[in-house]
């Protein structure tokens, strides 16, 4: 049978009534959506998920870990039911956390369902299909071919990748600031991460039921600057080490009990706040951050620092105040950039030879510690403008340090029964603007005193002096000088040094020149 040339079939039908109201109920019914979630609201969604499931996860596994105290009249039984109730306590939380994060996720689904629907009723209606061949709609009726077409268009339009900004603070009615949930952080990092932001800033605004980050954080590529201070953060995900170009870092004020192995990995950083948290120790891979110049580790409950705090070869400042420092690691001496250093408050008894290494050090304090005696090595700390060992055990201040001659503040008050003589040769520190010996046993100040002749501050009280007279102490540094020179003990000295160097009858006015 031979077949119709092509010039010859049927012109194509016009589509019923039927269809055409069923593609407008389509259209209707899919245009009656809310907005469809964004891909950054999925994905934070998916993280907080993840990030929960593993804080849940960890807590769980702590619980379970957990042993009876020996010798504890507490019934098994009794205690078993304690686990189980922190474990379901557990798992309330993080269902209530969970809770708005699943449902964007299943409102997700669905919407991937509405999409499937619409992109099969998209290629039914324009023929685009193998199973099924459909009338095609005519010019007249191209208005509805246009329609179905946009069913497309919107679909996609819902997929497009819009970032709006979310401002990690969000203002409440009150003027209060609305904190924001483990949910709300993973949006910001989502858009932070599109947008390509460099710096973040979350500074007493995540919950306080907000224990971990989002382990998306790592998304955070192009960040250099991020403060998540005064929070309550416990820990921080391995996925931190993400954060490739941060060179600054701010955790004080959190709750964390340890850094991750990987944070070692963060090899860019120049200034890590992490004072006032319940740190112990820090992870092995730490001494690899040798771009650092600042790191704060202050108020934490430290007893040691590990060896490889000696790598740290850029530092210029470390405060490791408030701690239980029991002694420093003898590398300390390579971290030759190092021009401040705080101990205070801690439990030293001594500092390593190596603090002579520090060629670059100009204030050193470790004031409120156990310290009966400072390094030999002193000496070679040429560049130090100020010392504070107040409030500790010293017996004895060395000789060595006279030779420290860019000094200009010293604190040796509140030794109490300790100390009880100055070095003779103090006279060295020509630069010497402070001196402190409150509360000492210090009887005599030495011959050479006299040579201070840029002392402004003389502190003394409720220290014994016999030479020169309490009374005279009261009235000022250069009176004490003046007394020293001029006492008998000070006039034969005086003699004997004018003898060496210039002979006799040289006079006295060089010593009472003002200052």
């Amino acid at each position: 049978m031979a077949t119709r040339p092509e010039s010859e079939k049927d012109p194509p039908q016009p589509p019923s009534r039927g269809f055409l109201a069923t593609v407008q109920e389509i259209t209707r019914i899919y245009s009656s959506l809310p907005p469809r979630p964004s891909i950054e609201e999925v994905e934070a969604a998916t993280s907080t998920v993840d990030t929960l499931n593993n804080e849940e996860q960890i807590k769980l596994n702590e619980i379970s870990m957990q042993q009876q105290p020996p010798h504890d009249d507490v019934p098994q039984d009794l205690f078993s039911v304690l686990q189980q109730l922190k474990k379901t306590m557990v798992l309330f939380h993080t269902h209530q956390q969970r809770r708005d994060a699943l449902y964007l996720l299943e409102l997700e689904n669905m919407f991937q369902t509405f999409g499937d629907l619409i992109q099969r009723a998209s290629e039914l209606v324009s023929g685009d299909t193998q199973k099924q061949k459909l009338p095609t709609i005519p010019e007249e009726h191209a208005v509805i071919t246009e329609e179905s077409e946009t069913l497309v268009k919107e679909e996609e339009g819902r997929h497009k990748n819009v970032f709006h900004v979310v401002k990690p603070s969000l203002s409440a009615g009150d003027g209060s600031t609305e904190k924001l949930s483990l949910m709300k952080v993973a949006t910001v990092i989502e858009s932070c991460a599109g947008s390509g932001a460099t710096i973040l800033e979350l500074r007493g605004k995540l919950v306080d039921q907000m224990e971990w980050l989002p382990v998306s954080i790592g998304k955070l590529s192009d960040v250099t600057e991020m403060d998540l201070s005064e929070n309550r953060l416990m820990a921080l995900p391995t996925t931190i080490v993400g954060l490739k170009a941060l060179t600054k870092l701010d955790l004080h004020s959190n709750q964390l009990i340890n850094l991750p192995h990987s944070f070692g990995e963060l090899i860019n950083l120049v200034d890590l706040d992490l004072h006032a948290n319940k740190l112990k120790s820090l992870p092995a891979t730490f001494g690899n951050l040798t771009n650092l110049t600042d790191l704060d580790l202050s108020s934490n409950g430290f007893t040691d620092l590990p060896e490889t705090i000696g790598n740290l070869s850029s530092l210029k400042r470390l405060n490791v105040e408030t701690n239980e420092l029991e002694e420093l690691p003898y590398t300390i001496g390579n971290c030759s950039s190092l021009s401040v250093l705080k101990l205070d408050l801690n439990q030293l008894k001594a500092l390593p030879e190596a603090i002579g290494k520090l060629e670059c050090l100009e204030i050193l304090t470790l004031h409120y510690n156990r310290v009966k005696r400072l390094p030999s090595t002193m000496d070679n700390l040429c560049n130090l403008k100020e010392l504070d060992v107040s409030f500790n055990e010293l017996e004895f201040v060395p000789e060595s340090l006279c030779f420290a001659t860019n000094l200009k503040k010293l604190n040796l008050g509140k030794n109490f029964a300790d100390l009880r003589a100055l070095p003779a040769s103090i006279g060295n520190l020509e630069m010497l603007e402070e001196l402190d010996i409150s509360d000492d046993q210090i009887k005599a100040l030495p011959e050479s005193f006299r040579f201070l002749s840029k002392l402004r501050v003389f502190r003394a009280d409720e220290t014994p002096l016999d030479l020169p007279p309490r009374e005279l102490v009261k009235l000022g540094s250069q009176l004490c000088s003046i007394w020293l020179i001029l006492s008998p003990r000070g006039m034969q000295n005086l003699c004997h040094q004018r003898r060496k160097r210039r002979g006799f009858g040289s006079g006295f006015a060089p010593y009472f020149a003002p200052n």
